[in-house]
């Protein structure tokens, strides 16, 4: 038994099944971009290039934090390396008996789910209330003797035995706190609400670095054994998908859907395995290559002394608004498309985006780039994989890359991208987002 499973087993153990039938019933709740009307980061001032601009200069960043290659470990703490502040989607949970709402940070890159909690010694300005465990009839500490706490190699604990966490983050902040069990609900969009007892989170008392006052924590929806996927597998079958509105699209929310709600099939639908790598976190897929039009460009790795190295060669993560692909890969993309494009080529002002064309007044066709996964082909949404970002300007949104690969949220838009870690595959099947409930 691994020890994810061991951990999993552990979690189980300690709770009991939920309002959840993964077969009868579901849950679907608002994910809501951050730059949206209805989120709290959200700025009237900014344009919409402006906001575009910002969210690809944070994929930058959230590429540097995801490289496993550069992820630092050490006993009895939780490593997160995405930055604390970076992700692109927000979800509302209630913790606690009776329930109390926070509005935190949703990301497919981080496991643990945690959030500022009263009393907070050293903490971050926030500007809604903080949790306050004392408050909710339902809320546990983990003792230090506990399997769970054992289990998760954390050598912390208060005066009161109370196993600890600590989780730090690729831009150094950071989150230290009680390792506890509460009541966790959600609101979903039809205003049916779903209760999860004992779900294991951190309640944080020490907290720092660039939080934003507007949010309360962190959800996190990777796939180790911490993650609430992973937690709730029991009642919602390890299932979870999402479907994100077009960046057009602003006053429309984005859905994510557990349990039977996440659940697709159809002649349209086509899925590609999850592939288990280190870190577990991460949610690893094979990219064989993509196709301009009828051109299809099949990529081939440096060879590795194993060829199990070369699978599980992209990420899927929500959190990142850009694609990166590998660069050699990414080249014959570029020269692919340039060669069919009929336009006036010119180069970005800002020196950031690479594939760029004027358009004075008419509209931009670019061909059809379809992503070439293991058992799935996923054609990219035209809409989205150029956009303006200047007026009369139009750029590629997929950039090279020397280390790690990422599919980020603008090519999965209008897509309903479902993940099933039971059976160890995301699907795919195109959708309008903008009609999904």
């Amino acid at each position: 038994m691994t020890f994810s499973n061991f951990l999993l087993s552990l979690l189980f153990s300690c709770s009991v099944i939920s309002l959840i039938d993964a077969i009868s019933n579901g849950i679907t709740v608002d994910f809501i971009h951050r730059d949206s009307p209805l989120s709290p980061f959200y700025n009237p001032d900014n344009t919409r290039f402006d906001r575009l601009k910002s969210a690809a200069h944070r994929s930058f960043s959230r590429k540097e934090s995801l490289n496993p290659t550069k992820i630092s470990t050490k006993a009895g703490s939780f490593q997160s390396p995405i930055q604390s502040n970076a992700g692109e989607y927000l979800m509302k949970i209630s913790l606690g008996t009776p329930s109390f709402e926070i509005l935190a940070i949703a990301d497919t890159g981080s496991d643990l789910l945690w959030t500022q909690c009263q009393p907070c010694t050293d903490c971050y300005k926030q500007i809604a209330p903080l949790f306050n465990p004392k408050k909710s009839s339902s809320y546990r500490n983990l003792s230090c003797q506990s399997q769970l706490c054992s289990a998760l190699g954390s050598s912390s604990c208060d005066r009161k035995n109370n196993c600890q966490y600590s989780v730090t983050y690729g831009d150094n902040s950071y989150s230290n706190g009680d390792i506890a069990a509460d009541t966790i609900s959600f609101q979903s969009s039809t205003g049916k609400s779903v209760s999860f007892p004992k779900t294991v989170f951190g309640c944080g008392h020490e907290n720092g670095g660039t939080f934003n006052e507007t949010d309360s924590g962190i959800i996190g929806l990777g796939g180790g054994a911490l993650s609430i996927v992973n937690q709730l597998s029991r009642s919602t079958g390890g299932t979870f998908s999402y479907c994100l509105t077009q960046v057009d699209e602003p006053n429309v929310t984005s859905k994510i859907s557990f349990g039977s709600n996440a659940l697709f099939s159809g002649p349209n639908v086509v899925s590609t395995p999850l592939i288990k790598k280190s870190p577990d976190t991460y949610y690893y897929l094979n990219l064989e290559g993509v196709s301009v039009g009828t051109n299809k460009i099949v990529y081939k790795p440096l060879k590795s002394p194993k060829a199990s190295d070369d699978q599980g060669n992209i990420i899927i993560d929500s959190g990142t608004t850009l694609t990166f692909i590998p660069e050699q890969l990414y080249q014959q993309l570029e020269s692919s498309l340039a060669k069919v494009i009929k336009g006036k080529r010119v180069t970005d002002p800002q020196g950031f985006f690479n594939l760029c064309y004027q358009v004075n007044g008419g509209k931009f066709s670019p061909p059809t780039i379809v992503a070439h996964f293991t058992g799935a082909d996923v054609e990219l949404p035209s809409t989205s994989t150029f956009l303006e970002i200047e007026e009369g300007l139009v750029c590629l949104t997929l950039f090279p890359s020397q280390d790690i690969a990422i599919f980020g949220n603008l090519s999965q838009m209008n897509y309903l991208v479902g993940y099933d870690l039971v059976k160890n595959k995301v699907s795919f099947k195109k959708t309008d987002c903008s009609k999904a409930t």
